[in-house]
């Protein structure tokens, strides 16, 4: 049995049922070296009160027992409560017994006498089985197959935040992701969770999604009859995400009464749901979103200043898209892709005024805003400039801020032409980076003939350097170059 299967045992609890002492003790000795809670009842009825308090994940449970058999503790086997798995060993078996058995909801039958290699290999059976449940489940909260974890973008600073995470994701100590609302928090942390290679599964929680009397129970779960309305036991999702990452996203709008509780499980790796007597121990990576100042949280008193520290170990700051325009053509190509193939459309290819209008604009909403937009503008079949030039009621189209002396963004697609130059039409005044004089241009110049004579002049005045002109431009210097490749190729 490998370190991993083992190890995810842990938070697993088991309850032996039996009235021979020392069965009990040899199971328990037995099952202690792999479950951190292991607990014994020699009769149905003390079996039942400790079901009451604490959760099991498995009961071992003799059949012949004095007083009520294991086959009639109907409260255990009830199909609207029942969440364990349930193992039943018996002296004296029958093929009516075995029946009665599985109607009763066994998941296993043992005879005794028997070894102890043949009772954890149907142990195993059931906790693997239980470990796929947990898995299911979290998959149901996960939306992994529609937002992928790859991070698009060469920008510098999504460069930076790339390799920031590659070099906090093998850690095991907590992470704090920080960054306005919608840049893609809960991406990253799923990125930490694909890298860090954790054998758990990722699961998320919106703390501000839930009611703050529900959200110890969310964490940490409840056992039946903790409160009103608890008719069955619940595991929280530290015990879903063992040994792999919890994902906290907007962690500021946790009460301050949840936070000590939270700070506890952290520090303690270890949780207690609620009505429970016992602890459970877990191995949870925690990885922690927010885009308020948790630090000035602190110091107004709506944050916990030891909480915020324990959260506080590695931190990853997440550039706004207005911080990145660089990275608007291979979002907007990677969002126009995936929604056209969710939404049966067929996908298209913006034109560059479309890229230049989206780079003009502030994004307050971030990348969750421009996949909207992509989305908008593919079911309403309107490309993005001509869905802003509708929305400003006609209005000319934003530019890219630029200088006096700027061009407009050069447009990918379009090359230059000899043909102007040769007939020698030439601008009415010459540019010049001191007086800043205006330019003009023959009316009978193409908009392929203006770039590229404004790019050359753009160049000339800074005596060939193009990486000067490329910033004056406000476009990157391989736009450049490949302008310039593509003037030659045409003139040879």
């Amino acid at each position: 049995m490998s370190e991993s299967v083992v190890s995810s045992w842990s938070a697993v609890s088991v309850l032996v049922v039996d009235d021979e002492p020392g069965m009990r003790a040899i199971l328990k000795k037995a099952l202690s070296k792999k479950f951190a809670q292991v607990d014994t009842a020699g009769s149905i009825e003390e079996a039942e009160e400790l079901r009451k308090r604490c959760h099991f994940d498995l009961l071992i449970v003799d059949i012949n027992l004095p007083g009520r058999s294991g086959i009639e503790w109907h409260e255990a086997f009830d199909p609207s409560t029942r969440r364990s798995d349930v193992i039943f060993m018996t002296g004296y078996a029958d093929l009516d017994t075995a029946i009665q058995a599985l109607r009763a909801g066994a998941s296993d039958f043992i005879l005794k006498p028997f070894n102890l290699d043949q009772m954890m290999q149907s142990v195993s059976r059931c906790i693997e089985r239980r470990m796929v449940e947990r898995q299911n489940f979290a998959l149901q909260r996960d939306v992994e197959r529609t937002y992928p974890v790859d991070i698009i973008g060469d920008a510098q600073r999504t460069l930076m935040m790339k390799k920031m995470i590659a070099q906090v994701a093998p850690s095991l100590a907590a992470v704090l992701v920080e960054g306005e609302s919608g840049t893609g928090k809960e991406l990253v942390a799923r990125a930490l969770h694909q890298l860090s290679k954790r054998s758990g599964p990722f699961v998320p929680l919106n703390c501000g999604a839930i009611a703050p009397d529900l959200l110890e129970s969310e964490l940490f779960g409840h056992v039946s009859g903790a409160f009103t309305g608890a008719k069955k036991g619940r595991e929280g999702l530290f015990r879903v995400a063992n040994n792999g990452t919890l994902f906290l996203d907007e962690i500021g709008e946790m009460p301050l009464s949840m936070q000590s509780s939270l700070l506890r499980a952290l520090e303690q790796k270890a949780i207690r749901p609620v009505g429970a007597e016992r602890e459970v121990q877990v191995d949870v990576r925690i990885v922690a979103a927010t885009n308020r100042n948790l630090k000035q949280e602190v110091e107004e008193g709506r944050f916990r200043r030891d909480l915020y520290y324990r959260l506080n170990v590695l931190t990853i700051e997440l550039p706004a898209l207005r911080d990145r325009l660089e990275d608007i053509p291979a979002l907007s190509h990677h969002f126009t892709q995936q929604l056209a193939k969710d939404l049966g459309v067929k996908p298209v290819s913006w034109t560059h005024e479309d890229i230049q209008s989206m780079q003009a604009y502030d994004w307050p909403g971030n990348i969750r805003e421009l996949r909207n937009m992509m989305e908008r503008c593919l079911l309403l079949g309107k490309p993005p400039a001509e869905y802003w030039r509708e929305l400003a009621g006609d209005a000319p189209l934003p530019m890219v801020p630029q200088t006096s002396n700027s061009a407009p963004d050069v447009i990918e697609d379009l090359a230059g032409s000899e043909a102007s130059l040769a007939r020698g039409e030439r601008p009415c005044s010459c540019y010049d980076t001191h007086n800043e004089e205006q330019f003009c241009y023959p009316t009978s110049w193409t908009l392929k003939e203006v770039e590229k004579s404004h790019i050359m002049q753009v160049v000339d005045s800074h005596d060939g350097n193009k990486s000067a002109a490329a910033r004056q431009l406000g476009v990157a210097r391989k736009t450049l170059e490949r302008k310039y490749k593509d003037w030659a190729d045409e003139s040879a």
